[in-house]
């Protein structure tokens, strides 16, 4: 008996591991991931299929929002684009690309103020908040119930006592430690929670591998904050295993703010079923920085690989100058193709990543591509001050980018993501000495992969089969 039951489970296995690799031939987002998923599935379907469950990417069908009324603010913003359009001697570089991502116009009447690590980013927020006249829109991928935390609590707190409507939102596995009495106490206060254990999506399917990982803050649609910091004093520097974490944050004013909120609503309408666009602000005012600005928000709802493609949009920009700064390095093929080829035209191609570890898998399948990119003439930088965090780029002395986007598979197909562009030479001078700083507290790499210790050697090409999802 318990013979034929042990049998008609195998079956049922492989039958099930059968039908999961033709849907990941099916849906998977790239070749590679449909091969690997595949062969994993059909040669070891014990551990491939409740990882498949849990870990299958193929495209979010599941994000709805409310287009039809998301699309009257869009249709207003590119009414409004047309008197906000940027002088074309300021636009050395071609928009359209970008444009297409974002589904929106680059407009000018912008301005960005760097907020480099925690400690000015997080006293601009809370002087933001503390200023705030109607409403906080805030989401971060994580928060902690630590000193942080609560001080962020505190500031909501007293602008929802003060008649300012607050909305918060996080993410359900970003946040999963975040004990139910933090949500609770807001919410006996009038903030307005998206509780991530009661939203639909993710949390309540397999697919936990989609995450929303924006950090976005707004008040009354006029200041805007996006940026790598999350919630947590390791974010300040507090904990002993990181030290010193650098990250950065950008300060917005102005149509770009509009396009952040645009997002944001759209995000919230999904978590908390609620529809925004009547109750917030969408006229604004203008920068006297008076700089050209585009938000590219990127996600795996997408019908075409926007994150990805936002990079290399950028990539082949680069006639000069390409640096890069990301916690993590595992591109897929075609930015590494894009990378290396902007190094064989002579363009100065600059990795900054961390020697710190946070995670290992990433960091560790790294090393498989250092080597690659050294070879074509890019320069690899490992940032020892420290954890760097910071996701931020800048080409020649046109453009530059902060936001939430890693320069790794999971930020490009599998999260919710966004960056802030500015296609203006004060702002791409800004990040530019901002780098330059960070590669002084960097070493250049010069040993390869065979010259590395015995564990990374080993390790890395190993690590890298696990690139899909990391």
């Amino acid at each position: 008996m318990w013979t034929l039951l042990f049998s008609v489970f195998v079956f049922a296995l492989y039958a099930t591991a059968v039908v999961f690799s033709v849907r990941a031939a099916q849906t998977a987002r790239t070749p590679q991931g449909a091969v690997g998923w595949a062969v994993f599935l059909l040669s070891a379907p014990f551990f491939a299929v409740p990882m498949y469950l849990f870990l299958g990417h193929h495209r979010f069908r599941g994000y709805r929002i409310a287009r039809q009324e998301s699309e009257r603010v869009v249709e207003g913003i590119k009414t409004f684009a047309d008197y906000s359009k940027p002088d074309p001697s300021s636009m050395s570089i071609n928009p359209r690309p970008f444009e297409f991502l974002a589904h929106l116009p680059v407009s000018r009447g912008n301005g960005a103020q760097l907020l480099i690590d925690g400690q000015a980013t997080f006293d601009a927020i809370f002087d933001a908040i503390d200023a705030a006249k109607s409403y906080v829109l805030i989401q971060f991928y994580i928060i902690r119930d630590d000193a942080l935390g609560q001080k962020l609590q505190e500031k909501l707190i007293q602008a929802s006592k003060r008649g300012i409507h607050v909305r918060f939102m996080t993410d359900a596995v970003g946040s999963y430690g975040l004990p139910k009495q933090y949500l609770e106490t807001m919410q006996e206060a009038g903030i307005d929670v998206a509780d991530p254990r009661q939203q639909r999506g993710p949390n309540f399917r397999f697919q936990l591998n989609y995450r929303n990982h924006r950090k976005t803050v707004i008040i009354d649609g006029e200041t805007g904050f996006i940026g790598g910091h999350n919630v947590g004093v390791e974010y300040l520097g507090e904990d002993p295993h990181f030290g010193h974490w650098r990250d950065t944050h950008l300060k917005m004013t102005g149509h770009v703010v509009r396009q952040l909120q645009l997002i944001f609503s759209e995000d919230w309408h999904w978590a908390h079923d609620e529809d925004l666009i009547d109750h917030l602000d969408w006229a604004g005012s203008v920068s006297e920085q008076d700089m050209n600005a585009l938000l590219v928000a990127t996600g795996p709802g997408d019908d075409t690989e926007t994150g990805a493609m936002m990079f290399f949009s950028a990539i082949a920009e680069a006639k000069e100058r390409l640096w890069i700064a990301s916690p993590y390095f595992v591109p897929d093929i075609d930015i590494m193709t894009a990378l290396q080829h902007a190094a064989m035209r002579g363009v100065d191609v600059r990795i900054l990543v961390p020697e710190v570890i946070d995670h290992r898998l990433p960091w560790l399948a790294a090393f498989a591509y250092f080597d690659e990119i050294r070879d074509c003439g890019a320069r690899v930088f490992r940032y020892t001050d420290g954890f760097m965090h910071q996701k931020v780029f800048v080409v020649d002395d046109t453009l530059m980018a902060v936001g939430t986007t890693n320069l790794d598979n999971r930020s490009f197909r599998l999260n919710f993501e966004a960056m802030a562009l500015f296609f203006d030479t004060r702002a791409a001078h800004d990040v530019e000495q901002m780098l330059l700083a960070d590669f002084e507290a960097s070493y250049e790499l010069t040993r390869s992969l065979s010259q590395q210790p015995a564990h990374i050697r080993f390790g890395a090409p190993l690590a890298r089969l696990f690139a899909p999802i990391l």
